[in-house]
């Protein structure tokens, strides 16, 4: 199976997050009845959001952790290798400076 987009992840974490905004809105609206089945059918949901909450925690860790990460590598290869890295920025800003003389 092939790894999501960084904009897919932050998409399904935005969807995610507004399912558990209105699940914890529906819970709040159905607190006063006492029906067995609604009151079955609010743990169940009260479990699903405790579950979702985790993944949403575990996901942005991972997401956290992967920048720091990427964060790391870049400070190593730079202190690795100075020059490369300074020619790089100055070829990075050279297009952009272009690009910007441009308009």
């Amino acid at each position: 199976m092939s790894e999501i987009t960084e904009a897919q992840r932050d998409k399904l974490m935005a969807h995610l997050k507004g399912v558990v905004a209105d699940a914890e809105e529906l819970l709040k609206f159905t607190a006063g009845d006492v029906s067995e089945s609604t009151a079955g059918l609010r743990q169940r949901l009260q479990d699903r959001l405790a579950q979702s909450r985790q993944s949403l925690f575990d996901l942005q860790t991972s997401a956290t952790e992967k920048a720091r990460a990427a964060g790391h590598a870049a400070d190593d290869y730079v202190h690795d290798h100075p020059w490369q890295a300074v020619a790089l920025g100055a070829g990075v800003g050279l297009v952009v400076g272009l690009l910007i003389g441009r308009r």
